[in-house]
C-alpha cells in the first residue's frame, strides 16, 4: 500500500515531552496501518531523546530514525529528513506537541480523498491546513484564535490564497499545514536556520498553492509559554526573523518563481505580515534582550527600507503611525506612543492622531499602545469584569456570583469576557459582554476594579493598585494540584512554576468548596490572599433545586418517566495525552438493557467525542451531551453519576444522589498525577474497577448510601445553596 502521509519529527532536548508526542501518533492507529511513516530526527540531541526514539524504532516499524552528527536546528533537521520521506503529503511536527485521538486516522482518510481527486483529473490540495488547539504551563486551552478566518471559508472546499487573503491573519507556521511533497520539493525554497525558521516554507508555500484546503477539525496540540520555547526566551537569535524575511521576498523576486502568480497585493500584504511580526517580537516583553533593543528596531527600518513594496501607503489608526515610526528608525518616539499613546510633542507633525485611531480596532503591537493608554484612565469602582474556562462563556462559580451580584450589589456593572461572536451569541439575554483582543475588551481590563474567574486571566493584563482579584478555581480537588504537582512531572508536563507563582501573587480572595480544598489550596497555591470558606456558588443551583426544576431538566433531554438517566464523565488523563476511552459505553448499554439511558460527557480537553454511540435493539439509550455548556442540567437530569477521579463527584454529591466511580487505571493516576485522598478508602458510593461491576452496581440502584453520607459529611459542610452570597457580601459593596 502506498504512503499517504511521511510525519517529520525534529528532536532535541525534549525527552520529557517525546514519549507523548510519539504515542499519540503510533500508538492511535493499529500497527497495520501501512498509510503513513514517522521519520524522527535526532539533532544531536544532548538527553535520552536518542535512546527513546531507538526504542519506540524497534518495536514499531512505521517509525525511522535518523540521528544526526552535529546539531543542525530545527530547520537543518527538518532538511535532512526530507531526502528520506516517502509519503505524498508531509507534516512537520514538533516533538514537544502532540496531537489529538483520531487525528492521524482522520488525515489519512483526508489524504485519501485528494489522491482519489487527482486521480480524476482534478487539482489536489497542495497544502491542508488544519485546526489546532493552544494548551499553557498550567494546563488551561484556548481553541485555535483564527478558527473564525477559516471556518466557512473559501478554504474548507479548496481555493487559493489570492481568493482568501485572509488567511494572512492566521499563525503562520509549519506544524498546522500538511504539505503535498511534489509540490513543496518543486518550490525550491528551504527551511531556514535559528528561530523562525518555518516562515521562508510557509509563506511561498502559501503564495504559489494552486489550491488551499482548511480540515475543520483540531489536528494538534500545541504548547504555549513552556520554559525554553522561542516565544517565552530572550535571545539574540529572536534577530534571525529578518534573514527568513528576506528568504521570502527573494522567492517573490524570482523570475522563475513556480505555482501561481502573485498579485501585488499579495506582495503588500506579506510585507505588512512581516513587519507586524518583527514588531510583535520587539514589543513582547522578555524576548529582546534589553542592550540588542536598539539594533533590533534599526534592523525593522532596513527591512522597510528594503522590502517596502512600489507604491506602498501606510494604514491607517494606530499601526499606521507605528509603522511611520519604524520605518524611520523612530524609537524613541515609538516607545512614547506605546506607554502613552501619544507622540512626543516635537515628533506629532506628520503624524496622525492616535486617540481617534483607539475605536476603530486593534491588533499586536497596536494592542499593546492601545491597552497602555487606556491604563493610564482612572479605575471604575462599579465595573466588574467575569470570565470562565479560558474564556469559554457563561459559567461555573463566576456565573453564580454575577447572578447574585446582580441581586445584592447593583452598583456593580458586570462584563464577561468571550473569546468570539459564537460564544458571546451563546450568552444569557441580557449579559453584558467583551470580545477578546477588541479595543473595548482592553479598556475594560485595564479600567475595572473586580475581576472574577475560575482560571487565571492572561498576563498581559496588568493588576493595577486597586483592583480586586476573586479567584474561584473550578473544582474540589481529588488530584494534586499548583505547586503540589512539583513532584509529579507527567503531570506538569512543562508548566512553568515561576509563573503560575506570579498568578498567584495577583489573587486578592481565593474561594473555597470545603474544609479539604481549604487545606490543600493553602500549600498547592501559596499567596497573600483571602481564603473565602463559602462553598462553590456554582453548586448553590443543586442545594436549592426544586422537584419542578428536576422534571424540567428531564424532559429537556427527552427522558421518560420511569426512565433511569446515567450520567458518564470521565476526566481528562495527562499521561495519556487527553481522553481514554476505558469503559465500552455500547457494551455497558447492553448490560443495562433498554430501562437506562446513558448521558456521556467527555472532558472538555478531549476534542473527539466519545465515539460510536448507535442505537441497539434492547439495549440503553445513548446520548452524547459532551457539547452541552450547563453540566448542572446534566446533574439535574441524572438520577446516578458515574465518573473516575473527576471533581464532578463533589459536586453531585451536594445532590445526595448515588455516585459509581469506575476506577480501572486507579494505581497508574495516583502514581502519574497524585491524589490528596485514597478514594478507595473513601468512596463517594460504590466502587468498581470492571465493567461488570459497574453493571451491576447501577442495577442495584442504590448501593452504597452510607459510603454517599460519609462522603457528603466531609466534602459538602458548606453547600447550603448560600455560597454566592456570601461571597458576594465580602468582596462587593451591597445594599443589605
Amino acid at each position: 500500500m502506498p504512503v499517504l502521509l511521511s510525519i517529520v519529527l525534529p528532536v532535541h532536548g525534549v525527552e520529557r515531552f517525546l514519549p507523548r508526542c510519539l504515542d499519540s501518533l503510533l500508538a492511535d492507529t493499529p500497527s497495520t496501518e501501512s498509510r503513513f511513516e514517522v521519520i524522527a530526527v535526532d539533532d544531536r540531541s544532548p538527553d535520552r531523546c536518542g535512546a527513546i526514539l531507538d526504542e519506540y524504532a524497534a518495536r514499531e516499524p512505521r517509525l525511522r530514525v535518523l540521528h544526526l552528527a552535529e546539531n543542525q536546528g530545527l530547520g537543518g533537521a527538518r532538511a535532512a529528513a526530507l531526502p528520506e520521506v516517502r509519503g505524498d503529503y508531509v507534516w512537520f511536527v514538533d516533538s514537544d506537541d502532540w496531537v489529538p485521538e483520531g487525528t492521524v486516522a482522520a488525515l489519512l482518510d483526508e489524504l485519501a480523498a485528494e489522491a482519489r481527486r487527482e486521480d480524476g483529473g482534478e487539482a489536489p490540495a497542495d497544502v491542508l491546513l488544519t485546526d489546532f488547539t493552544h494548551v499553557y504551563p498550567d494546563g488551561g486551552t484556548e481553541p485555535n484564535p483564527w478558527r473564525h478566518v477559516l471556518t466557512g471559508s473559501p478554504l474548507v472546499a479548496g481555493c487559493t490564497l489570492a481568493e482568501h487573503p485572509a488567511l494572512f491573519r492566521t499563525v503562520m507556521s509549519v506544524w498546522n499545514k500538511v504539505f503535498r511533497r511534489e509540490f513543496l520539493l518543486g518550490l525550491g525554497v528551504s527551511f531556514g536556520r535559528g528561530y523562525y525558521e518555518d516562515i521562508s516554507v510557509t509563506y511561498p508555500a502559501l503564495l504559489a498553492a494552486g489550491r488551499l484546503r482548511y480540515l475543520d477539525r483540531p489536528c494538534y496540540f500545541y504548547r504555549r509559554g513552556r520554559a525554553g520555547a522561542i516565544t517565552s526566551t530572550a535571545s539574540a537569535k529572536h534577530a534571525d526573523a529578518f534573514a527568513q524575511y528576506d528568504a521570502i521576498f527573494a522567492f517573490l523576486d524570482r523570475p522563475d518563481r513556480p505555482g501561481r502568480p502573485v498579485p501585488e497585493a499579495l506582495h503588500t500584504l506579506v510585507f505588512e505580515r512581516t513587519v507586524q511580526q518583527a514588531l510583535t517580537v520587539y514589543d513582547t516583553p522578555g524576548l529582546v534582550p534589553v542592550g540588542l533593543r536598539p539594533e533590533f528596531f534599526r534592523r525593522i527600518a532596513e527591512h522597510f527600507a528594503r522590502h517596502r513594496p512600489a507604491g506602498y501607503r501606510f494604514p491607517g489608526g494606530v499601526r499606521g503611525v507605528q509603522y511611520r515610526l519604524a520605518a524611520r528608525g523612530a524609537r524613541r518616539a515609538y516607545a512614547e506612543l506605546r506607554r502613552t499613546g501619544r507622540l512626543p510633542r516635537e515628533l506629532k507633525r506628520g503624524a496622525r492622531a492616535v486617540a481617534p485611531a483607539l475605536k476603530k480596532g486593534v491588533r499586536s503591537s497596536a494592542r499593546f499602545t492601545a491597552y497602555n493608554a487606556f491604563r493610564r484612565m482612572p479605575l471604575d469602582p462599579g465595573l466588574a469584569v467575569y470570565a470562565a474556562y479560558w474564556h469559554r462563556g457563561y459559567a461555573c462559580s463566576p456565573a453564580a456570583i454575577y447572578e447574585k451580584a446582580k441581586e445584592l450589589a447593583p452598583a456593580i456593572r458586570g462584563v464577561w469576557v468571550v473569546e468570539n461572536r459564537t460564544q458571546a451569541a451563546a450568552l444569557p439575554e441580557g449579559v453584558p459582554y467583551v470580545i477578546v483582543n477588541t479595543p473595548a475588551y482592553l479598556r475594560t481590563m485595564a479600567t475595572a476594579k473586580y475581576f472574577v474567574n475560575n482560571v487565571n486571566f492572561p498576563r498581559t493584563m496588568v493588576k493595577r493598585p486597586g483592583t480586586v482579584h476573586v479567584q474561584t478555581q473550578h473544582g474540589t480537588p481529588l488530584k494534586a494540584m499548583g505547586m503540589d504537582l512539583r513532584d509529579h512531572p507527567v503531570a506538569a508536563d512543562g508548566m512553568d512554576f515561576d509563573r503560575l507563582q506570579e498568578a498567584i501573587d495577583r489573587w486578592d480572595f481565593l474561594v473555597s468548596s470545603n474544609p479539604h480544598t481549604s487545606e490543600h489550596f493553602a500549600r498547592a497555591f501559596p499567596g497573600r490572599y483571602e481564603m473565602l470558606d463559602t462553598g462553590y456558588p456554582r453548586n448553590d443551583r443543586l442545594a436549592n433545586a426544586t422537584p419542578a426544576e428536576t422534571a424540567a431538566m428531564r424532559e429537556r433531554f427527552g427522558l421518560e418517566p420511569g426512565q433511569r438517566a446515567v450520567l458518564y464523565a470521565p476526566t481528562h488523563r495527562e499521561a495519556r495525552g487527553g481522553y481514554v476511552p476505558l469503559l465500552d459505553v455500547r457494551e455497558l448499554a447492553r448490560r443495562l438493557g433498554p430501562g437506562f439511558t446513558l448521558l456521556v460527557r467527555t472532558h472538555y480537553f478531549h476534542t473527539g467525542g466519545p465515539g460510536d454511540l448507535t442505537e441497539q435493539e434492547g439495549a440503553a439509550r445513548i446520548l452524547d451531551v459532551s457539547a452541552h455548556p450547563t453540566v448542572e442540567d446534566l446533574y439535574l437530569a441524572a438520577d446516578v453519576l458515574v465518573t473516575d477521579y473527576s471533581s464532578m463527584m463533589f459536586d453531585y454529591a451536594v445532590l445526595d444522589r448515588p455516585i459509581v466511580v469506575f476506577a480501572p487505571d486507579w494505581e497508574e493516576y495516583k502514581r502519574d498525577r497524585g491524589v490528596y485522598f485514597d478514594l478507595f478508602e473513601q468512596p463517594p458510593g460504590a466502587l468498581t474497577t470492571d465493567p461488570q461491576g459497574l453493571a451491576a452496581a447501577l442495577l442495584a440502584g442504590d448501593p452504597e448510601p452510607v459510603a454517599r453520607a460519609e462522603f457528603r459529611k466531609r466534602f459538602c459542610p458548606w453547600d447550603d445553596g448560600g455560597a454566592a452570597e456570601r461571597v458576594v457580601r465580602r468582596v462587593f459593596p451591597t445594599t443589605g
